[in-house]
């Protein structure tokens, strides 16, 4: 039975949360960050999730720069926390998100924990419950569920959306039939970009963006390329772009959440390089790697070629 209610559509976007150097949130910074998403119109904003180094997050940072996110987008967007870890806290998150104002939330696996099915069901069960906002389910690491378990969830009608980030085509597939009329249906791999093209032929209409943080050109350019069936612009995006940071990308563990600032620092947007423990910040040389993609693909997809894009 198809909802009445959708997930968020469009690329979506992932902020990231800076750091000082004395290890306190920029303000300034991630609302620099939020408002550059903004305007460069991503369709929904997810805050406090993997990108913003979810697990280092106290209780009132995570609070703040749900805040700082809130009266930055005012409205032009709908805003998305994440929850998670043990099943109390992911429960209080869920609950501030609500008293805040948040559209919804994605709910990330629980912590540490390789449970059974029934255990999932009743750990997202628990949260859905919990509150009457739209609520993503996120398949990664420790939480991945059956096709059976999907369409239980499916059931209670907060749930809107289904993000994948754990790769397997066969189970996605699986997925993508059965539910494909009930849940928006999100890409959520670790660079997102290079899997897209599978991911929206078996029905997963959109996808999370790391690179929208520094070239949302790039990923504008690409995803309408791919709903274009533009094969040739695809394959030189591939070549000239998303390849290459990938490569980068897998050099070190963390690398997903520390190039993102190396990135947005290379591009203009003042949110600097500070990571906390466990992630570290990026090797000069790979930052001098990935300033020389960036580089090259600014010279050779200007900002100025953006304009009939943004018209479409």
């Amino acid at each position: 039975m198809e909802k009445k209610y959708k997930g968020p559509t469009g690329i979506l976007g992932f902020p990231i949360a800076p750091f000082t150097n004395n290890g306190q949130v920029d303000e300034q910074a991630l609302e620099s960050n939020v408002d550059f998403l903004v305007k460069e119109g991503l369709g929904a904003i997810f805050i406090n999730a993997g990108s913003s180094e979810f697990q280092s997050l106290s209780t009132e940072e995570y609070e703040l720069m749900l805040d700082v996110t809130l009266a930055t987008t005012n409205g032009k967007v709908p805003v998305y926390t994440g929850v998670g870890g043990n099943i109390s806290a992911a429960v209080k998150l869920a609950e501030l998100s609500e008293a805040k104002g948040a559209e919804g939330y994605l709910i990330m696996p629980p912590y540490l924990i390789h449970g059974e099915q029934e255990g999932l069901y009743h750990y997202y069960k628990t949260i859905i419950e919990s509150t009457n906002l739209k609520a993503l389910l996120y398949q990664r690491d420790n939480a991945i569920f059956t096709t059976d378990t999907l369409k239980k969830l499916a059931d209670f009608e907060q749930v809107v959306g289904f993000k994948d980030g754990h790769g397997d085509m066969e189970l996605n597939i699986e997925i993508s039939h059965a539910l494909r009329n009930r849940l928006r249906l999100m890409n959520g791999m670790p660079f997102a970009e290079v899997t897209m093209p599978s991911y929206y032929s078996i029905g997963f209409e959109t996808y999370s963006s790391a690179l929208s943080n520094y070239l949302p050109h790039i990923s504008r350019m690409f995803f309408e390329a791919l709903k274009n069936q533009e094969e040739d612009r695809v394959s030189e995006l591939y070549q000239d772009v998303i390849l290459p940071i990938n490569q980068i990308r897998k050099l070190k563990k963390g690398y997903a959440v520390s190039l993102i600032k190396a990135g947005m620092e290379i591009v203009g947007l003042p949110v600097g390089e500070v990571v906390r423990a466990p992630l570290v910040p990026v090797e000069r040389e790979h930052y001098q790697q990935l300033e020389n993609v960036i580089n090259r693909a600014f010279q050779r997809y200007p900002l100025a070629d953006m304009s009939e894009v943004k018209k479409s």
